[in-house]
C-alpha cells in the first residue's frame, strides 16, 4: 500500500513525522528516567529537561526548510539542556540535527560544522585528562566525537554522495540532450538527402513530359508521326521516371521487405550511363554536344551518382531555360572528375517555372563530397561547374 503524498521524501510532512517520533521517543527515556546523565543540582526538576527537547524536536522538523534555524534552534537547545544537567534523549536527537545541517544546509555550514566539532572533540579530550588527571578523562573527548563529530561525518559523506549522484545524472541527462540532438540531426540531413533524390528523379524527367505535352497542346496542324514522337518521349521519361523512382524506394525498404525478385532491375544512376541521358534529353529536343576529355574510369559509389544527377539536372535547365542547345564536358583527371554544362539562356525568362531547388541540390551533392560548385553566367552562357574529388592521385 502506497504512503500519502504528503510522506513522500523530501517533504515536509515528512519531516514533521520525524520530528514526532524523534519527541516521542526523548519523552519515553524521559519517563524511564533515563534522561539526567549529569545532575550538578539534584534539586532540578526532571520537566525543566522537556523545554529544550520539544525545542530539539522543532529543529528536526525545520531540517529542510531552514537548516541554518535549525541548527541554531537545535544547539541553543543543547546548550539549556546541557546546563541543567544533559539528558540523552535531548544529545540523541542534537545528532540528527547535526547530520541534517550537513546534508541540507549549505557548503559553508558543514564545513564550519567539521571545524568546530574536531576543536571540541581535542578539548574535550585534553580538558576530561586534565581534569581527572589520568587517561581515562579523555573519554569525555569520545562522548564529544560520537555526539558530534560523527554526525558530522555521516552529513557529509551522504552529501557528497548525493552531490555526485546529481551531477551523474546532469550529465546523463545532457548526454541524452546530446544524442537525441544527434538523431535529430541525422534525420533532417536523411530528408534533405531524400528530397533532393525525389526532386532529381520526379522534376527532371517530369519537366520533358511537360515541354512535351505543351508542344503538342500548343502546335496547331501536328501530324501523326509528330504526336507519336511527342508521345513516344513522354512515355520513356514516364517510365525512366517510375523505375529511378522504385530503384529508390527499395533501397529505402527494410531488409526483408524488398519488392517480388521478378520484378526487372532498374538502370543504376552512373555516369557511364549518361549517353542514356543524353539521348533521352536530345528526343525531348535538346541538342547536346558531349565532350569528354581523359580516360573513363571507375569513380567511387557517391561520386558516381552525384555526377549523374548533376549532369542530369544541368541539362534539364538547359531544356526548361535554354534555347534548345547546349554542351556537356566531362573531364576525368587524376584526383578529379570535372563537370561542365553550358548553354544560351532564353531571353525574356520563357520556359516552365523552376523554385531553385536543382541548384541548391547540386551544390549540396558537391559539398558532401568535398567538391567544389559554381552556377551562373560565363561568357554570355549558363555554366554549371562541379568537380568532384575521386580520392586517387595527390
Amino acid at each position: 500500500m502506497r504512503a500519502p503524498p504528503w510522506l513522500d521524501s523530501g517533504t515536509l510532512g515528512r519531516d514533521l513525522v520525524l520530528a514526532g517520533a524523534s519527541l516521542a521517543g526523548g519523552l519515553v527515556l524521559h519517563a524511564l528516567g533515563w534522561q539526567p546523565q549529569v545532575r550538578p543540582d539534584a534539586n532540578v526538576p526532571s520537566a525543566l529537561f522537556l523545554p529544550p527537547l520539544v525545542a530539539v524536536c522543532v529543529a528536526v522538523g525545520l531540517r529542510r526548510v531552514a537548516p541554518r534555524a535549525s541548527l541554531a534552534v537545535g544547539t541553543g537547545a543543547l546548550v539549556v539542556d546541557t546546563a541543567l544537567g544533559s539528558s540523552l534523549g535531548t544529545v540523541l536527537v542534537y545528532t540528527q540535527v547535526l547530520y541534517d545541517a550537513c546534508v541540507y544546509g549549505p557548503p559553508r555550514l558543514w564545513r564550519w560544522l567539521l571545524r568546530i566539532t574536531v576543536a571540541l572533540s581535542l578539548v574535550g579530550v585534553v580538558g576530561g585528562v586534565l581534569g581527572y588527571g589520568q587517561w581515562r578523562g579523555a573519554a569525555l573527548g569520545v562522548l564529544v566525537v560520537l555526539a558530534g563529530l560523527l554526525p558530522v561525518l555521516t552529513g557529509i559523506s551522504v552529501r557528497q554522495y548525493r552531490d555526485q549522484a546529481a551531477a551523474e545524472r546532469a550529465r546523463a541527462e545532457q548526454t541524452a540532450r546530446l544524442v537525441e540532438l544527434d538523431r535529430r540531426q541525422a534525420v533532417s540531413a536523411e530528408r534533405a538527402r531524400m528530397a533532393r533524390e525525389l526532386h532529381d528523379v520526379v522534376a527532371n524527367h517530369l519537366s520533358a513530359v511537360a515541354i512535351h505535352a505543351t508542344a503538342v497542346l500548343s502546335v496547331p496542324g501536328l501530324d501523326r508521326g509528330q504526336v507519336e514522337s511527342a508521345l513516344r518521349v513522354i512515355r520513356e521519361s514516364s517510365v525512366q521516371g517510375l523505375a529511378e523512382m522504385r530503384q529508390m524506394i527499395e533501397v529505402l525498404r527494410e531488409p526483408g521487405t524488398s519488392a517480388d525478385p521478378a520484378t526487372p532491375e532498374v538502370v543504376t544512376a552512373r555516369l557511364a550511363e549518361a549517353d542514356g541521358l543524353v539521348e533521352r534529353v536530345r528526343a525531348a529536343g535538346l541538342t547536346v554536344r558531349v565532350r569528354t576529355d581523359g580516360t573513363p574510369g571507375a569513380l567511387p559509389v557517391g561520386v558516381d551518382l552525384a555526377a549523374y544527377r548533376i549532369v542530369q539536372e544541368s541539362l534539364t535547365n538547359a531544356l526548361k531555360h535554354g534555347t534548345g542547345e547546349a554542351e556537356l564536358t566531362i573531364a576525368y583527371r587524376p584526383a578529379e572528375v570535372v563537370l561542365t554544362v553550358e548553354n544560351p539562356v532564353r531571353r525574356g525568362g520563357a520556359g516552365l517555372p523552376g523554385a531553385g531547388a536543382g541548384l541548391i541540390g547540386m551544390r549540396e551533392r558537391a559539398t558532401l563530397l568535398a567538391g567544389r560548385f559554381t552556377a551562373g553566367p560565363h561568357d554570355g552562357r549558363w555554366q554549371v561547374r562541379a568537380a568532384l574529388p575521386t580520392g586517387e592521385g595527390g
